[in-house]
């Protein structure tokens, strides 16, 4: 399994953390202005070098020796963040200097053990200029002027840091089974290990359901929010099937856990999640379906994983919270309409035995070969119950449609004037393909190609 690796920020408030993810992100995810402790929480991101992805965490500004209030919480969350974290980019102000804050910080990440980067922001025109020389008392090697508002600096800290994770990336590419190297697109095997990601919020039964699953203790289960902590794999044979399970919050005995720092991963889930086939968002039905179900849910979505839902200790609770549940599902997941809802019990096993079920249909469903003909028959056919309006005095022409690749299965229409086709219909053609197909449990993606008109004026010829 490939994770993506984690890169996280760290420093005082005000040093520029923020402004820095944004740039490596190229988004305006993280709030940026000149006050300090804007971020309390994690800030979780994208960055990219070449085809190289990695996970970017953004932490709130790190108060070590903070011992209450807000500044405990945020001291916690930049603790989990070095904690998961690849390499640390630790970050001071170059035109403040050094302060006693960034010496606890520098003891404290020389502590850890991490792969750490000193990173001296708004170091404009300070390259090789001897203010810089103070940066060594930190003792965390080289200090790398950089500015994060204009960029300066910003691609050879990030190559320095990623230099040694790009290469044992490659390696482990070399060195894959071939059934791993095989493509997402057409031709890709579909009786490979199915690699399932139990994800959920902390507590709702992950870990009681694997061992339901497994039909042993192979993970340890307390009741206890948050007890597992660094994702894990299961490997384990049921009939035929050969399965991979994933505990996205993963596995740390209890003696070990450190107390000191919030042990649900986020980072964990995002890369199992990444790294599986199918997804069980599991969902404590006691407690409702919460925001961070959507946001887990969406995010398996964007990443086109397959996708069943578990609503656990559906036993605890009578047939009026059953409704209410059923309600804030259709409100808030409505976008998983095409995922398959299990009502069961991880504790006592009840209505567990379809779960694996529906988990090999979803993965079947992601990994369809669809045929050329049998798609454009499907196409002619809802074209016909339902034509494609027309904007302006043109009506789009569809002409055929191909499978464009799997996991998830991408279907192209090929015809003219397809730029026009509104989402509505795209959602309508969505639904005649899932029908035709059977696709149940995975997203679909439907795209639209139009040909090039050659009586059409080139305006550069």
């Amino acid at each position: 399994m490939h994770f993506k690796p984690v890169v996280s920020l760290v420093g005082r408030t005000n040093v520029g953390k923020s402004t820095l993810f944004n740039r490596l992100t190229r988004s305006r995810a993280a709030l940026v202005a000149n006050i300090s402790g804007l971020t309390r929480d994690r800030h979780y991101g994208e960055g990219r070098v070449g085809d190289f992805p990695f996970i970017v965490v953004d932490t709130g500004g790190f108060e070590p020796v903070a011992t209450r209030g807000i500044l405990v919480e945020m001291a916690r969350q930049t603790a989990q963040a070095i904690a998961e974290s690849d390499v640390v980019l630790f970050l001071v102000d170059g035109r403040e200097g050094i302060n006693a804050h960034d010496h606890e910080i520098a003891r404290l990440l020389r502590k850890t053990g991490q792969r750490v980067l000193l990173a001296v922001n708004k170091a404009e025109g300070m390259r090789d200029h001897a203010a810089l020389a103070q940066f060594h008392e930190l003792g965390l090697g080289e200090p790398h002027p950089i500015s994060a508002a204009h960029g300066d600096g910003v691609p050879a800290l990030v190559d320095e840091a990623l230099a040694a994770l790009l290469a044992q990336a490659r390696q482990s590419a070399v060195d894959a089974p071939a059934d791993e190297l095989a493509p997402d697109g057409e031709g890709a095997p579909v009786d490979h290990r199915i690699k399932l990601a139990i994800a959920g919020r902390p507590n709702v039964g992950k870990s009681t359901l694997i061992n339901t699953l497994v039909g042993e203790e192979r993970v340890i289960a307390y009741d206890l929010p948050g007890t597992t902590r660094d994702a894990i794999e299961i490997e384990f044979e049921r009939g035929d099937r050969r399965y991979t399970l994933i505990d996205t919050a993963g596995l740390r005995r209890r003696g070990k856990v450190f107390e000191t720092i919030e042990k649900f991963s986020v980072i964990k889930t995002l890369q199992a999640i990444e790294a599986a086939n199918v997804v069980l968002l599991l969902i404590d039905a006691q407690d409702g379906i919460s925001d961070q179900d959507a946001h887990i849910a969406g995010f398996a979505t964007e990443a086109g994983r397959a996708l069943v839902v578990g609503l656990n200790k559906w036993d605890a609770i009578d047939s009026e919270q059953r409704e209410w549940v059923q309600r804030e599902y259709d409100r808030k997941l409505r976008f998983l309409s095409f995922a398959r809802v299990l009502h069961l019990s991880a504790l006592k096993g009840q209505g567990v035995g379809p779960v694996l079920k529906a988990v090999e249909a979803a993965h079947a469903a992601a990994f369809a070969k669809l045929s050329t003909p049998k798609l454009t028959r499907v196409l002619q056919t809802a074209v016909e119950q339902q034509p494609p309006p027309r904007k302006g005095i043109f009506r789009p022409k569809m002409r055929y449609a191909h499978q464009g690749g799997q996991n998830p299965p991408r279907i192209i229409i090929h015809g003219n004037a397809l730029d026009a086709v509104p989402d509505s219909y795209r959602r309508y053609l969505e639904g005649q393909f899932r029908e035709a197909f059977k696709l149940a449990g995975t997203p679909l993606s439907v795209e639209f190609k139009s040909s090039h008109n050659p009586y059409l004026k080139d305006n550069n010829s």
